[in-house]
């Protein structure tokens, strides 16, 4: 049985959205929380925001500055026994437009190579604790694609399949390994660039969501696919061909009646 309680935890991206909140939960329960982020403003107002959080200005798509990271950190909080791999963007990528090609994959630095890198450098940490837990935070969209976000439906399609086998690579250490694939959520990230084609949907509670999170690490569940997210998992064994259509359809809005 894995407690959400008594740990000293690593969240990246955490001054917003799912990370933030994650935090203030985890807090709540009495754990030791860390989060990243790049922007020290946002940082400072995370720390302000959530009594007892502890910030750590760090780039996820930086290995340099991961590498930092774990230097500071593993000297400060020696008994880090819990990584989440949170951190990551999603844009609204036309494919049929110029782009840098660097831009192009921006998304699989942040969203899929930033875990890879995480976990690399953290591992070998965890793996001296007792009963260490590494979360990746993925997608639904990594069961069916979402069109309108091409680059961010694949980086999280490969997350899924690394963290498969990354579980069963650390199987037997001490370290679990649990996907947190989440739904489409009530966050800036949500309805900024998707504003056109989210304009008829709602997303979950992000409050909602972590006590989901929460609930199903304690469960002992590895992969955790809240609300839409286990309907988008479920149709990519059923009927693939089917929802995705269905996610053509959700990414070309139709324009609204005059």
């Amino acid at each position: 049985m894995m407690k959400m309680t008594g740990r000293t935890v690593l969240i990246t991206g955490g001054t917003s959205g799912i990370g933030m909140e994650l935090a203030r939960q985890l807090i709540s329960r009495g754990n030791t929380v860390i989060v990243t982020g790049r922007d020290i403003v946002r940082l400072n107002a995370a720390r302000q925001a959530v009594a007892g959080l502890h910030v750590f200005q760090s780039d996820v798509s930086d290995p340099t500055s991961i590498e930092s990271l774990y230097k500071l950190v593993s000297s400060q909080f020696p008994a880090l026994n819990t990584l989440v791999n949170n951190a990551g963007t999603m844009r609204n990528v036309k494919l049929d437009r110029q782009r840098r090609l660097s831009d192009l994959t921006a998304e699989v630095d942040g969203n899929l190579k930033g875990p890879m890198w995480m976990v690399q450098t953290f591992v070998p940490l965890l793996l001296r604790q007792k009963n260490s837990l590494i979360v990746n935070v993925s997608s639904g969209l990594a069961f069916i694609p979402f069109p309108a976000a091409p680059i961010y439906s694949a980086s999280k399609a490969a997350l899924h399949a690394y963290t498969q086998c990354l579980r069963a690579q650390l199987a037997g250490t001490g370290v679990s390994v649990v996907e947190l694939a989440p739904p489409g959520i009530e966050t800036p990230l949500f309805r900024g660039e998707f504003a056109e084609e989210m304009k008829g949907e709602k997303g979950m509670n992000v409050s909602v969501l972590v006590k989901r999170a929460i609930a199903g690490i304690e469960a002992g569940k590895a992969e955790i696919r809240p609300g839409l997210s286990n309907i988008l998992k479920i149709a990519s064994r059923v009927a693939p061909h089917f929802m995705f259509r269905q996610m053509v359809k959700l990414g070309h809005p139709k324009p609204a009646k005059a």
